[in-house]
C-alpha cells in the first residue's frame, strides 16, 4: 500500500536524563508522519476537520528495539496497511541516520463524523487518491 518517508531531528527536550528519547514522544512522531502521509496525497487534516471528519487514534502499538538519542535524525517510514473502511491502519518503521531499526509501531484510527460524533466510512476523496 501507499507509503511515505518523514525525517525528524530529535530535540534535547525529547530526551530523558540518560539521553534517550522518552517513549511518550513516539506518539507525536507517528502523528507527524501520519499527517505528512496525508499531505503526500494532497489532503490536509485541517481541511478534513473543517469538512466534518476527525480521525482519533483508537489503538497504538509500539515495540522499541533500540534507543533513539538526542540529535539523531529519524527516518519514519509510514505504510498504509490496507484500504481504509471505517478504520484506517498505519504501520511504521523508525530508523536512525545509520539505518538502524529503532522502533516498529502501528496505529489504528477511526473516521468520525464531527456533527454526529459517530463512526463513518472513509471519505471517497481519500479512496480516490489511493
Amino acid at each position: 500500500m501507499k507509503n511515505h518517508i518523514t525525517f525528524l531531528k530529535v530535540r534535547y527536550s525529547e530526551t530523558d536524563q540518560m539521553g534517550f528519547v522518552h517513549h511518550s514522544n513516539y506518539a507525536q512522531y507517528l502523528e507527524v508522519a501520519r499527517l505528512e502521509w496525508l499531505e503526500s496525497l494532497e489532503i490536509s487534516y485541517k481541511w478534513m476537520e473543517e469538512n466534518g471528519v476527525m480521525l482519533p487514534v483508537y489503538n497504538l502499538q509500539t515495540t522499541f528495539k533500540k534507543s533513539a538519542l538526542f540529535d539523531d535524525t529519524l527516518k519514519i517510514v509510514t505504510t498504509l496497511r490496507a484500504t481504509p473502511t471505517v478504520r484506517i491502519t498505519f504501520d511504521y518503521e523508525v530508523f536512525n541516520q545509520d539505518g538502524d531499526l529503532l522502533t516498529i509501531a502501528s496505529t489504528e484510527l477511526i473516521f468520525i463524523n464531527t456533527k454526529t460524533g459517530r463512526p463513518m466510512r472513509c471519505p471517497q476523496y481519500i479512496l480516490d487518491k489511493l
